[in-house]
């Protein structure tokens, strides 16, 4: 695969590459660049890690990158995930291994590293230390919406500014060519980026994948970034906050069915419509078209091979919200077949996840 074909394939579906240029040089000039995304270890697995970011990973090992899927185990402490218990973490952890193993992401293919893997290190904390020296109390707080909190957020405990000096520290300890991540986690890449310089560090190449809106069209409260377009993408995402609007990747066909039938679906609106945004951001990455199964008298069965074409015939009324979201939700029962086969054989983590769930 020549450089310009490696380049295409790392950028497709992305919403943002910062910078083009120099990912291009990387790939003209290494191999096997190293890559990572970091994921707080923190409960069930929704669609959008598992199928948007999940499928760009699958795309970084195909152009040849020496990727890493981090397990923040830390980090998901700090932020008080799973009732911040460092057993309940490591649980969710294993699970999120199985998750990613049963999209095509096992072992060997990716390394799995936790960052209690690396948090030993005095070079380590030395480069913590000198993060939350180059940056003022208020540089750090900027970035907090890296983990789901506000810019607004009042009762701010002092262990969460160790987190995006933490998060900058992982990317110049494992010496990362790009850090990749949803939108959501800009801020402490440009953060990173900023510091590089200064601290002898390289700059990482920033891979940013779209957010997937959570179904129910309501989003979480506060502001998460300056600009409006982000922020509200941030604040609609799919989140375990707003659960019912979230797919988890171990659904049931009879679940994901449910929550399509149950969800905001304004008629020939594409504004603000997560099911179209599903059907674009996941069906057609995923499948390349999408079956709308219709009785006789309202048009019968069809294939629609691009978004351009579905958001037309959605927009137009001859596609009507049920007929779309059955559609989707049949496709998306498909894409996650894998994941449910996979934990009929190994059941254990999902199970030890589900007990934590019931027991929290």
């Amino acid at each position: 695969m020549d450089p310009a074909e490696r380049y295409e394939l790392c950028i497709r579906n992305l919403e943002e590459v910062i910078t083009p240029e120099e990912l291009k040089v990387l790939l003209e000039t290494v191999d096997h660049p190293r890559g990572y995304v970091g994921f707080e270890c923190s409960g069930l697995m929704h669609a959008g890690t598992g199928l948007i970011v999940g499928r760009k990973m699958l795309d970084w090992v195909e152009a040849g990158f020496d990727f890493i899927i981090f397990l923040a185990d830390w980090h998901s402490w700090i932020n008080n995930k799973l009732g911040g218990v460092m057993e309940n973490i490591r649980i969710g952890g294993e699970y999120f291994k199985d998750c990613f193993t049963a999209l095509g992401l096992p072992e060997g293919k990716v390394r799995y590293v936790w960052a209690s893997d690396i948090v030993d290190s005095s070079d380590y904390w030395e480069k913590v230390v000198r993060i939350l020296k180059a940056s003022s109390l208020k540089r750090i707080q900027r970035t907090l919406p890296i983990m789901g909190r506000s810019l607004e957020a009042g009762d701010v405990e002092a262990a969460w500014m160790l987190y995006p000096a933490m998060q900058a520290s992982d990317i110049f300890h494992m010496e990362l060519d790009c850090a990749c991540s949803g939108m959501d986690q800009r801020k402490v890449h440009m953060l990173a980026r900023e510091l590089a310089p200064k601290l002898g560090f390289k700059p990482p190449i920033c891979l940013h994948s779209p957010l997937l809106p959570g179904l129910q069209g309501e989003g979480v409260e506060g502001v998460f970034d300056e600009d409006k377009g982000i922020d509200r993408s941030i604040r609609m995402k799919m989140s375990k906050s707003v659960e019912k609007g979230a797919i988890w990747v171990n659904d049931d066909p009879e679940t994901i069915r449910e929550k399509y039938r149950m969800a905001f679906c304004p008629p020939r609106s594409a504004e603000g419509n997560p099911v179209l945004e599903h059907a674009r951001l996941v069906v057609f990455p995923h499948m390349g078209s999408l079956d709308v199964e219709r009785p006789a008298r309202y048009g019968g069965r069809l294939t629609v091979n691009s978004y351009s074409e579905l958001e037309r015939l959605y927009t137009s009324g001859e596609l009507h919200p049920l007929d779309l979201k059955n559609a989707v939700a049949e496709a998306m029962i498909r894409i996650l077949e894998p994941v449910r086969e996979y934990f009929k054989r190994h059941p254990k983590n999902l199970e030890r996840m589900l007990e934590l769930r019931v027991t929290r």
